[in-house]
């Protein structure tokens, strides 16, 4: 059930939603930028927008100062716990309020490392931040529970409220604007988590013309995260997504917009060759799964055609 504030928040962005020009408002003399063209990038700056829920994004009132929140790989940081929403039955995004509502300034795909204590054993983990790297007060980790995990015990203790104890960053895929012509990214259930900051970071950047393939496994459709970031990127006119569900039985059970951009099976040789082959220019792939995941799209994209080169494993 929406209360009152939900309303207000769809009244907000149903009035700064973009006006689509009639035919009949284009002069048909070739204009650049035509009153199309500009429509479009104000659709996609609103876009943005109602994804990150920044209403200033598109008025430019912003209020909130942002600053830099200091991190060490050699010491630890404690965030505030903030909130826990569940994704599927086994994973959770968790969201934690920084210091000073500022920024971890994090390059794109970095990762910190958590600490939890189990029994008295001390433990060490590392995850990725699914939020943009420019985000400030908060950041989100997402977060897989296993059954039998140690770290999952300590994670399933967790409550709002509580500090938990970072550090970092590590790790990351140095992505600069228009570097590459294609990327074609494939993730394996949470390794979707550093593709989402870079694919923010491109569709943030209106000068970034980078295509993007987005290739997501999981086991079914039930276990895909955060569908409705995948499907808010994939209205950019550079973006496409494709899931792979290795254990679904129909494409009956799909929604409509998933049968054409679903296949149901696992990743292998055939698929690989043909996603390649469908990017618009020679793509860079980035790979991010288990190691075993990793490894083995890695050898299939060599099949492909792919040079060393032109793959990145996280």
């Amino acid at each position: 059930m929406h209360d009152d504030s939900d309303n207000q928040a769809e009244d907000i962005w149903a009035r700064l939603k973009p006006k689509e020009p009639l035919p009949s408002q284009c002069c048909g003399s070739g204009c650049n930028p035509c009153i199309f063209d500009t429509y479009q990038k104000d659709f996609e700056k609103w876009t943005r927008a109602k994804a990150r829920g920044d209403p200033s994004l598109i008025t430019g009132n912003s209020q909130q100062k942002k600053q830099l929140v200091t991190l060490s790989p050699d010491s630890f940081s404690a965030f505030q716990l903030e909130s826990i929403e569940v994704l599927t039955e086994d994973t959770n995004l968790y969201k934690f309020k920084l210091p000073t509502g500022g920024g971890l300034a994090l390059g794109l795909g970095q990762h910190l490392v958590l600490r939890g204590v189990v029994d008295g054993l001390e433990l060490q983990r590392a995850y990725t931040p699914v939020s943009p790297v420019n985000s400030a007060g908060y950041c989100e980790f997402l977060i897989k529970l296993y059954k039998d995990g140690l770290m999952s015990q300590y994670i399933r203790t967790w409550k709002p409220g509580d500090f938990i104890e970072w550090r970092g960053p590590f790790g990351g895929f140095p992505y600069k604007s228009d570097k590459y012509r294609q990327l074609l990214l494939i993730a394996s259930g949470t390794g979707i988590a550093p593709m989402v900051p870079l694919l923010q970071a491109i569709t943030d950047d209106e000068e970034d013309e980078t295509f993007v393939k987005l290739v997501c496994c999981f086991r079914n459709y039930k276990c895909v995260y955060m569908k409705d970031f995948l499907q808010e990127q994939s209205h950019f006119w550079n973006v496409t997504t494709y899931f792979v569900l290795s254990e679904e039985e129909s494409p009956e059970h799909l929604p409509w917009s998933y049968r054409d951009k679903t296949h149901l099976g696992r990743l292998d040789f055939e698929l690989v060759d043909t996603l390649v082959k469908s990017c618009h220019k020679p793509p860079f792939a980035v790979i991010c799964g288990s190691v075993e995941f990793n490894n083995d799209v890695f050898n299939l994209l060599r099949r492909a055609g792919l040079d060393e080169d032109s793959c990145f494993r996280f």
